[in-house]
C-alpha cells in the first residue's frame, strides 16, 4: 500500500498554505506566530520550491537557481524567521562581467557601481548619482508607462555598455527585460544597490531546513507529497476546503503559493470568478523560465577564485532575445567554493541561462536528452577558459531545462520567475473574487527574487490575519 501523507491530519485548519516556496514557507510562519492553526501542503518531497536543492551519488549538493538577494533579506529575516538565519547571510565580494564589451569585477554597491560607470565609461558623476536617486525613489505606485528602456536613454543615451551593465544582472535575477515598466528595474535594482549582493553560507538545505525547524516549533502541520488538486467554495463564492490527495480538508482561509494562473483556472476554476476578472487574468504574461547545468568536482579538487558570480557573453551587446536563445551565448556561473558549506571540501560550479519554455516543451524523448548533453558540452567548453581542464576535475554533470522546472514546482511553463508586472494586481485583488483565497509569490518581478517573495508573504499573511478574525478561528 502506498504510504498515507496525510496521517493524522486534522479535519479542519484555519488556514492551509499551498505550497512551500520561500513567500508560502514566510506566510505559513507568520500566521502560526500569530496563534492560527496552518496546514502546509507542498506537493514535492521536498521544501522551497524554486528555493532548493538536490543531492547525487558521491555527496554532492547542488543549490537551485542563482543566490543572491539584496541586504534587505537580513532585516526581513531576523524579524519574520530567526536570528540564527538572520546571521548566516553573508556578502558575495566578487560579481564579474566578461563580454565583448567590458571585462571588471565589482563588489555590486551603488559606490563601486558609481565608480566604474564614472572612472571606467566616462560618465559624468552627476548623471550617475541622478540616475541612482531616481531608482531609488521609485514605488509600486508610480507611472507605469514609462519602460526601462526609457530609462536608460534619458540617461545613457546610446550607451549600450552601461545599459549592459545595469540591466544583465537583474535580467538574470528576475527575468526583466527593457520593455518592462522602468519601475519594475528601479525598484529591484536600488534594493540590490543599497549595499551589495548576499547569499545564505551553508546552502539552501541548511536555510530550509531552519525555516522547517522553526514552523515546527510554531506548530505548523508541514506534508510532504500532498498534490492539491481543487479548491473548493461555497455557494457565496467563499473557500471552504481543500481536496488533497483524495482527501477533503476544511479551512477558514487558503494562501496559495501555486502559479497565479494555475491557483485560478486549476484550483478554482474560471467559471468561478467575475468576466472581467478572467479576461485580466488570462492576459498575464508568463515569464521566462530557465537551463541550468550542475557541476561537481572531485573531492577535494578545487580552482583559483573565480568570484561568486560571473556573468558570461560572447554576444556583442545585451540582448534580452539572445539571452533565451536555446543557441546559448550569454550564461551566468555561479561558483560555490568549500567556505560555501562550512565543512566540505567541495568546489561545485552551477551554470544559468534565461530560457524558452518553447523551446524545450515538444522535443522528442531522444531529441531532447541530445540536446540536454549538448548543453553540458558548450557549457564545459565555455567554462573551461575560467577553469582550465574542467573536464579533468569533475564527477558529475547534469543539466535542467524548463521542462524540468515545470515538472519540480508545477509552474505553468516552467515560469521561473511567475508572472510579468500585470500579475500583481490579479494576484492582490484575488480575494475580492473568492472571499478568503489569497495568493502569495513570484509576481509582476518587483515581488520575485527571494526578498520579494519573503516580503510578499508577510504581506499576504497579514491580509489573512485581518479575513480571520478571533471569532472565526478555530478553538
Amino acid at each position: 500500500m502506498s504510504k498515507d501523507f496525510l496521517k493524522g491530519a486534522k479535519s479542519h485548519y484555519d488556514v492551509i498554505v499551498i505550497g512551500s516556496g520561500l513567500a508560502g514557507l514566510t506566510g505559513a510562519n507568520v500566521l502560526a506566530k500569530q496563534g492560527y492553526s496552518v496546514l502546509l501542503l507542498e506537493h514535492h518531497y521536498q521544501l522551497g520550491g524554486m528555493a532548493t536543492w538536490f543531492k547525487r551519488r558521491g555527496g554532492h549538493i547542488f543549490d537551485i537557481s542563482l543566490h543572491g538577494f539584496p541586504v534587505g533579506m537580513i532585516k526581513s529575516c531576523r524579524k519574520y524567521w530567526t536570528k540564527e538565519i538572520a546571521d548566516s547571510i553573508v556578502q558575495l565580494k566578487g560579481v564579474r562581467f566578461e563580454n565583448p564589451q567590458f571585462s571588471l569585477k565589482t563588489s555590486f554597491t551603488r559606490e563601486d557601481f558609481t565608480k566604474i560607470i564614472t572612472e571606467e565609461f566616462g560618465i559624468p558623476f552627476e548623471t550617475v548619482d541622478k540616475f541612482f536617486a531616481t531608482a531609488r525613489s521609485m514605488n509600486f505606485y508610480d507611472d507605469q508607462s514609462k519602460t526601462t528602456r526609457e530609462l536608460f536613454e534619458e540617461f545613457f543615451p546610446g550607451r549600450t555598455d552601461v545599459q549592459r551593465l545595469l540591466m544583465e544582472p537583474i535580467a538574470y535575477a528576475n527575468g526583466s527585460t527593457l520593455d518592462d515598466p522602468a519601475i519594475t528595474y528601479g525598484i529591484v535594482f536600488s534594493n540590490f544597490m543599497s549595499k551589495g549582493v548576499y547569499t545564505f553560507r551553508g546552502g539552501t538545505d541548511a536555510l530550509v531546513n531552519k525555516m522547517k525547524e522553526e514552523l515546527q516549533r510554531n506548530g505548523v502541520d508541514i506534508r510532504i507529497r500532498c498534490l492539491v488538486e481543487k479548491i473548493e467554495l461555497d455557494a457565496d463564492r467563499h473557500v471552504q476546503a481543500v481536496h488533497v490527495n483524495g482527501r477533503r480538508i476544511t479551512c477558514g482561509a487558503v494562501l496559495s503559493n501555486a502559479n497565479l494562473k494555475s491557483t485560478i483556472f486549476k484550483l478554482v476554476g474560471e467559471e468561478n470568478f467575475d468576466e472581467s476578472y478572467v479576461e485580466e487574468a488570462k492576459a498575464v504574461r508568463l515569464n521566462n523560465s530557465s537551463c541550468q547545468v550542475y557541476i561537481g568536482l572531485k573531492p577535494g579538487v578545487g580552482f583559483e577564485n573565480c568570484g561568486d558570480l560571473l556573468f558570461h557573453s560572447e554576444h556583442s551587446g545585451f540582448d534580452v532575445e539572445a539571452m533565451l536563445s536555446k543557441n546559448v551565448s550569454s550564461r551566468t556561473f555561479s561558483f560555490y567554493y568549500p567556505e560555501t558549506r562550512p565543512g566540505s571540501d567541495r568546489w561545485l560550479i552551477v551554470s544559468s541561462t534565461n530560457a524558452n519554455y518553447s523551446d524545450w516543451a515538444d522535443l522528442p524523448e531522444e531529441q531532447y536528452q541530445a540536446d540536454k548533453k549538448d548543453l553540458c558540452e558548450t557549457t564545459l567548453d565555455c567554462l573551461d577558459q575560467y577553469v582550465p581542464g574542467i573536464r579533468e576535475k569533475m564527477d558529475w554533470i547534469e543539466a535542467s531545462t524548463p521542462r524540468t522546472f515545470q515538472h519540480y514546482t508545477r509552474h505553468m511553463e516552467g515560469a521561473s520567475f511567475g508572472t510579468k508586472f500585470e500579475g500583481l494586481k490579479v494576484s492582490q485583488t484575488l480575494p475580492e473574487q473568492i472571499g478568503g483565497l489569497y495568493h502569495a509569490g513570484s509576481v509582476g518581478i518587483i515581488m520575485s527574487g527571494w526578498l520579494g517573495a519573503v516580503n510578499y508573504g508577510v504581506i499576504i499573511s497579514n491580509e489573512i490575519d485581518k479575513h480571520l478574525t478571533p471569532s472565526d478561528a478555530a478553538v
